[in-house]
């Protein structure tokens, strides 16, 4: 009973990424949203991606499509993702104590994952083409993901700007809620000062006062 081409038969470019610290069911999540697509919408897809296994497969998608660049010359609006599949690796075991002196097993999984690239047939490309003109929209292929990415990239640097600025405005406050209550301190001790100098003329004062009612005493 055939089965089609074996794993490592399969015609195209490949990109592997052995031993990556993820099970390969979370894997399979996200490779089944790009098979069967344009490297182009496949790149888009993984970009925006909310599990953190996308950024590897992202970084293998774009070797293989750089391997096709540069190894066969095919250029990257012509390919699409044909095959991605994520086999099971080794699994490492830990321990983790419980109680009454028992051990919980830790199973951390890896994986071997693969994406394979192809290049369209000609009557798939002129297909594309034609469906393209009819519709008004141009292929962006890699050109519109690096603009994508780098989209990306400019907001989430605007975001970290505006969080710099937000910290520095906070500690700015913070200074000046520090010089207020040096101002405060300082006006406290003036007032401090004026007191006991105040006390201290009183002080005098009656000093002399007395000195004066001993001075007509003696004279009496």
């Amino acid at each position: 009973m055939a089965f089609g081409a074996k794993t490592n038969e399969r015609p195209g470019v490949r990109c592997e990424v052995k031993y990556v610290r993820s099970s390969a069911y979370k894997a399979r999540e996200v490779l089944d949203l790009i098979r069967g697509l344009p490297v182009a919408r496949a790149l888009e897809i993984l970009e925006f991606a909310e599990r953190d296994i996308a950024r590897t497969i992202l970084k293998a998608l774009e070797s293989a499509i750089a391997n096709a660049e540069h190894n066969n010359s095919i250029p990257a609006d012509e390919l699409y993702v044909s095959a991605c599949f994520a086999d099971e690796g080794p699994t490492l075991k830990r321990f983790r104590p419980r109680a009454r002196g028992s051990a919980a097993r830790i199973r951390k999984r890896t994986c071997h994952i693969t994406v394979i690239v192809s290049r369209y047939s000609a009557d798939e490309l002129t297909r594309i083409r034609e469906r393209e003109s009819a519709s008004g929209r141009v292929s962006g292929g890699r050109a519109a993901a690096e603009a994508r990415r780098e989209r990306v990239a400019r907001s989430r640097s605007e975001k970290a700007e505006k969080a710099t600025d937000h910290d520095h405005d906070h500690d700015h406050d913070h200074d000046h809620d520090h010089g207020d209550e040096v101002a405060e301190t300082e006006v406290v001790e003036a007032d401090v000062t004026e007191s006991e100098a105040a006390s201290g003329d009183a002080e005098a004062a009656t000093e002399d006062t007395e000195a004066a009612d001993d001075a007509e005493g003696k004279d009496d």
